[in-house]
């Protein structure tokens, strides 16, 4: 089986990036599984249903979604395997463009829309930065200049990876897309002892476990402050 991971920011066209992949996937015979991840709300599962698409979801509530992801996928993949799925994607959402949902050895898709801002890809964090490729997509809104200026962008954050436009709605891009994340001697069977590419965000604070009082005295644990210049 083959595990690949796809975040970006909410938006930005993963589960359309993802359907488009999957029907290219399926024309090579080819079993494909998603498992979404979402922190209050997602339906995206019912779009993978009725594209006939063997689909879990799970929420992580009040967790960070990140800590939620790397203590379920190995409970992922298992579920992967039994299904006997070729190829098992999982998405996540980067909800402040700090997470770093990739594991070492296992492909990993970063997608990023055109819309986003120009001054975007500086502001994402290992998500971009440590991913193998970067999608883009929303590029049919915008013109072929503005296209170029934010691939460049992207690629000033990560140079080593593939950056490539892709349109969820029209599904061109998509057939490329899908003949370069799938490997066909790749055979995972378990996550057992690999590790995440980039340290998890950390916060052990007084605001984790409930408190909701604001003043420094109702503060403790791991907590990093503002440089107002003070003295």
């Amino acid at each position: 089986m083959n595990l690949i991971t796809v975040s970006g920011p909410p938006s930005s066209g993963k589960t359309a990036l993802i359907i488009k992949t999957i029907e290219n996937l399926k024309l090579r015979n080819l079993k494909v599984g998603v498992v979404k991840f979402d922190c209050l709300y997602t339906d995206d599962d019912k779009l993978y249903e009725k594209a006939g698409v063997p689909v879990k979801k799970g929420l992580s509530g009040s967790l960070c979604p990140d800590h939620y992801f790397v203590s379920n996928i190995e409970e992922v993949v298992q579920w992967g395997l039994k299904e006997k799925l070729d190829v098992l994607i999982t998405e996540s959402a980067g909800l402040c463009n700090r997470c770093s949902p990739y594991i070492q050895n296992i492909k990993a898709v970063c997608v990023i829309d055109n819309l986003s801002g120009i001054n975007t890809p500086k502001k994402i964090g290992p998500m971009l930065k440590t991913a193998d490729i970067v999608v883009i997509t929303k590029g049919d809104i915008v013109s072929q200049a503005e296209r170029e200026v934010f691939a460049s962008r992207v690629n000033s954050v990560n140079p080593n990876a593939v950056v490539m436009h892709v349109n969820g709605l029209t599904g061109q891009g998509a057939y490329e897309f899908s003949t370069i994340i799938y490997k066909e001697n790749e055979n995972l069977e378990t996550l057992e002892g690999k590790k995440l590419r980039f340290p998890m965000p950390s916060a052990t604070c007084s605001y984790c476990l409930g408190e909701t009082r604001i003043g420094a005295e109702h503060q403790m644990g791991n907590i990093r402050k503002i440089d107002l210049g003070d003295k």
